[in-house]
């Protein structure tokens, strides 16, 4: 397998997957403000979407999206136990931290990514992140991962995201449980893996 990638991107939690689950594969980095890889190539005509992550299977399909390519990954490692099995309520537990993280969080930054954005549209994007950092908090209580009794996909997907809290500004000591567990899930050697190879240790 192949995983197209932006360092420090929602990719990232694809790639800890991989490492996590054991797979054989190859990273092509992706340039978004240029549109290339670093073989040159043109990334919009290998994933029309534009944006990573894409996992190109052995078979030579595309596969898109972070949910589904980390579900898809699990799946082919069942022995990790990275995921619960398909149709337990425990699985569609796993989908609404997925679906949470997702809408609510990966999205909820999207407009402090935009320098163009206003600061009345950025600082309610501050707030609402708050509001979400507030419900993990209370969730983490007592517990080591998002759910259950192990580290799951889900927790590689949120870990993700918290990693672009430093870039703007925003301190994770006001979440203790947060911080925490972002600490406990950056000292897997998975985490320390993925993070090396795209260059985002010091």
């Amino acid at each position: 397998m192949k995983l197209y990638y932006t360092p420090g991107a929602c990719s990232l939690a694809a790639h800890i997957i991989l490492r996590e689950a054991g797979h054989d594969f190859a990273l092509v980095r992706v340039d978004l403000a240029t549109g290339k890889t670093e073989h040159g190539e043109t990334f919009a005509e290998i994933n029309p979407k534009g944006y990573v992550p894409a996992l190109l299977l052995e078979d030579g399909q595309l596969l898109t999206e972070n949910q589904v390519i980390l579900q898809y990954l699990a799946e082919q490692r069942p022995e990790s136990g990275l995921v619960p099995a398909f149709g337990s309520l425990e699985r569609y537990r796993l989908i609404e931290w997925l679906a949470f993280i997702a809408t609510e969080l990966h999205k909820g930054f999207g407009p402090l990514w935009n320098p163009a954005t206003p600061a009345a549209t950025r600082e309610n994007a501050l707030s609402q992140l708050a509001r979400r950092f507030d419900f993990v908090e209370a969730a983490l209580s007592g517990r080591d991962w998002l759910f259950g009794e192990r580290f799951s996909i889900a927790d590689a997907y949120l870990f993700t995201i918290l990693g672009w809290a430093d870039y703007h500004h925003i301190d994770l000591s006001r979440w203790p449980h947060l911080k925490a567990y972002q600490q406990r899930i950056a000292e897997r050697p998975s985490v320390q893996g993925a993070l090396k190879a795209e260059g985002l240790t010091p």
